[in-house]
């Protein structure tokens, strides 16, 4: 293998030095005019607004401007370590991700496995479609919705649950059972199409394995546990590692459309508290130290959890 892969890069660097550099990007050059659109889009949006971290390291003033404002070091980060809310917002954020990833990464996953086992062709797209379309709304359409089926006032669920003769429930009006009704939502709005990549993954699978299984006597449990399950390994770890990363992050849409008055005590995280300090505070130097340190603390978990990965047996991602 190692033979036949040096025999083609000497092959591609013998071709390449015989026709030349411009050559492949004229021929090529409606590929490479795409390929402008992203790599803008990157430096635009991504690699740009990191020269703006410098702030997190000066007592930034809109009077003074970018550079002229005082250095202060170390002494911003110091200052939101002794915040009463930063404690807070860090337990909030590390509850509220876990717990979503524990459920939110495993469900695509399970559903995935179901959806490979439809037969109909016409049946199986049908419910990708239907299951792909919350992927779609934003998270306010999303949190009116909820409002109106599990508010405890009027709620459709909570008026079909006292018509049965129960007791109303405060599904958004209760701290414990808003953070219950916010793993479900989430897990909703993104199970369908969190299925994309795994049935893509499912589809590779030679489908000799399965006539294998089937020959052995195996079920439909027992394809899905010794062949689907092994076969899209690859592909769960990398998003698992990839998805750790996201544990100190979260979606500050998700919590500010379904966060209300009544429910306080899980509704501030990083992601909020960076906003209140920032646009609402005007503290732009304690929001942007707080970011970076969010983003600090993803990049370690995914570099951990590669390294595990590695050390697993797995591939991993770097």
């Amino acid at each position: 293998m190692k033979i036949a892969n040096a025999l083609k890069n000497r092959t591609d660097t013998e071709t390449l030095n015989k026709h030349g550099f411009f050559y492949y990007l004229n021929r090529d050059k409606q590929l490479y005019l795409m390929l402008l659109i992203p790599i803008f889009f990157v430096l635009l949006f991504k690699i740009t607004p990191m020269f703006g971290t410098i702030v997190a390291f000066k007592d930034y003033k809109i009077a003074k401007g970018f550079w002229d404002s005082d250095w202060v070091g170390f002494q911003v980060f110091l200052d939101i370590f002794e915040k009463r809310d930063f404690l807070r917002a860090l337990r909030n954020s590390l509850l509220l991700n876990t717990l979503d990833l524990l459920l939110s990464f495993t469900a695509p996953i399970i559903l995935s496995l179901l959806l490979n086992e439809i037969k109909s062709v016409k049946l199986k797209r049908i419910n990708q479609t239907l299951l792909y379309l919350p992927h779609f709304l934003s998270w306010v359409i999303i949190a009116a919705i909820a409002y109106q089926l599990l508010s405890l006032g009027n709620g459709v669920i909570n008026n079909i649950i006292e018509s049965l003769g129960g007791s109303r429930i405060p599904f958004l009006q209760e701290d414990n059972h808003w953070l219950i009704s916010y793993l479900l939502i989430g897990v909703w709005q993104s199970m369908g199409w969190g299925t994309i990549i795994y049935l893509a993954s499912i589809s590779s699978i030679n489908p000799e394995l399965y006539e294998a299984a089937t020959v052995d006597g195996a079920g439909r449990l027992r394809k899905m546990w010794n062949v689907t399950l092994p076969g899209i390994r690859v592909t769960i770890v990398t998003l698992l590692i990839m998805n750790l990363g996201r544990v100190m992050g979260g979606s500050f849409e998700r919590i500010y459309a379904l966060a209300n008055k009544a429910t306080t005590e899980y509704t501030t995280t990083i992601e909020v508290l960076v906003y209140r300090w920032g646009i609402e505070g005007g503290n732009f130097s304690r929001a942007t130290a707080l970011g970076l340190f969010q983003a600090l603390i993803g990049l370690m978990l995914v570099i951990i959890a590669d390294r595990i990965a590695k050390k697993l047996g797995e591939d991993g991602l770097l």
